[in-house]
This record gives structure tokens, sequence and C-alpha cells, in this order.
């Protein structure tokens, strides 16, 4: 006898994950790790998904229910992909996975409703102040690109506000980030946020670096930067680290101010909790 499940996906631009998981308890069943770049379209990665699933001869064909959350915005019936080149359509999803019931979300607003059932000792908190749970709550977080969303308190629960905030431009403060910005609008044109807090922001922030030092650039990846800056002691990691925390504190406090966000500011993404130790003394909350 098949056993009923759900699907769950996150969809980023580096990075696609899918779950299966229990419908009476979420847990998970069976999970798969994709690369974006490796497959052309995004119907290629979910027709994989699901050769990959029947190896699991325990789980029934199709999921009972499925919900995708994916890096862009999900107000139209077609999704494209920001940072990547997939895009697919609601009623496209819907066939691919044999009629099931499909729900699609932006990715932070699927972070956001995850901070909205976090206990309080799955959160490191940076900095003192009390948190105000009854006030708006914003979270943010850099990947691929900067996503961020807002938890609005609704009566006895919340509303989430789904934004396109990592577009928004970026403001630089003081003359090295006007600077280094000068040497980004060379390259982009136009300089939004998560041109700089995002992963690839790491990349923008080191080359821009070493072209104000006269420098040729030293580091391609992300992961590079962060492993020279936390083990080598690197001195152009170690400031680009330091120019990432302020840019992103910034980015944090003009958010805050602009939700009244005295709920506190979550912070999440795949980048920013590989160097933790090094935000804690950044000066992220200058």
């Amino acid at each position: 006898m098949t056993q009923p499940w759900w699907m769950i996906a996150d969809i980023g631009g580096t990075n696609a994950r899918f779950w299966a998981v229990s419908p009476q308890t979420v847990a998970p069943l069976w999970q798969g790790h994709y690369l974006v770049g490796e497959f052309p379209n995004f119907s290629d990665v979910l027709d994989q998904v699901l050769i990959d699933l029947k190896v699991d001869q325990a789980l029934s064909h199709w999921p009972e229910r499925a919900c995708f959350a994916v890096a862009c915005p999900t107000d139209l019936d077609r999704m494209v992909f920001t940072n990547s080149h997939w895009n697919f359509t609601r009623s496209e999803l819907v066939t691919a996975l044999g009629g099931s019931r499909v729900s699609v979300m932006n990715d932070f607003v699927a972070v956001a409703h995850g901070v909205a059932a976090m206990k309080d000792e799955a959160v490191h908190q940076i900095g003192g102040g009390r948190v105000q749970l009854d006030r708006p709550r914003v979270v943010l977080g850099a990947g691929t690109g900067l996503g961020v969303a807002a938890l609005i308190p609704a009566g006895d629960g919340y509303v989430v506000v789904e934004s396109e905030g990592g577009h928004a431009d970026y403001a630089p403060i003081g003359d090295l980030q006007i600077e280094v910005k000068r040497k980004l609008r060379s390259q982009f044109n136009r300089v939004c946020v998560e041109r700089v807090v995002s992963g690839p922001g790491l990349v923008n922030i080191a080359s821009a670096l070493c072209a104000l030092k006269h420098r040729a650039p030293r580091f391609s990846t992300p992961a590079e930067i962060v492993a020279a800056a936390l083990e080598d002691q690197d001195e152009v990691a170690l400031e680009t680290l330091d120019f990432f925390c302020e840019v992103a504190g910034a980015v944090a406090g003009n958010l805050a101010l602009t939700f009244g966000a005295k709920g506190g500011i979550y912070i999440a993404g795949g980048v920013i909790p590989r160097f933790t130790s090094i935000l804690v003394k950044s000066g992220f909350r200058s």
C-alpha cells in the first residue's frame, strides 16, 4: 500500500530543494537538493524530482498537495525568477503534478510564516532591546539575491507583506561606500541593494575594494571570501565582510524605520549565518 504525501519546495536562484512530507506530521519522508544551473528549464528539474521520488516505492505517484516557495514575485500567473533563467505558470505546475492542489508563495513570505512559528530558543539575538511581538516584524536575508518581507499584526494573527525590497536603490554612507558604488555603477549602471547585500554582492564588494587598491581581483565566489576571512584572516576578505555587514545593518535600520518594526528584524538566508562571529563584532548595529 502506497503512502500519501505532500510536496514542499524552496526554489532560489542557485539551489532548488524539494521534500516529500507526511500530511499528518509534515515530517520529511524524502528530500532532494538540485542546482539551478544544471537544468535548462524548471520542468526539467521537476521531472528529475519525480524520477528520483519513484525510487521510494512506498509513496503514491502524485502528491496530494504541493507548496512552492519561489524567489520571485507571485502576483502574476507566470513565475519569472529574478536571479535565474527559470519560469513556470501555476497551471503548468498543477498539470506536471497530476492535478495536485498547488500553492505558490514568495520565498520570503514563506520565511516570514516560519519566523512567526519559531520558538524563542531558535532565535539568536544580536544586541539588546526588548522585542514587542504585538508590533510589526521584518524578515530579510541574503542568498543569490536579497529577500525582504514584513509581518504585520492583525487581530489575533498577522498578515505577511510580500516585497521586492532587495531591488531598492543602494544608498551609500561615507566616502568608501560612495567609491565602491561608483565602481559598481560602471558595471551595473543601476546599483540596487542586492548588488551588495547578497552572495554575489560579496564578490562585487571584494572586486571593487581590490580595484580601489589597484589590485587584481582575488575572489570569484562568496565561499572563497568567507573562508579567507574566517580561516586565513585575509585583509581584503575581512574588509569585504565588514563592508557587507555595515550595508546590511543600514538596510535593516531603514526597514525598521519604514515598518516601525519594534517586533524585531529577523535575519535569514544562506549567506549571513556563515559568518555570524564577524557580524556581531561588525558595524551592523551602528
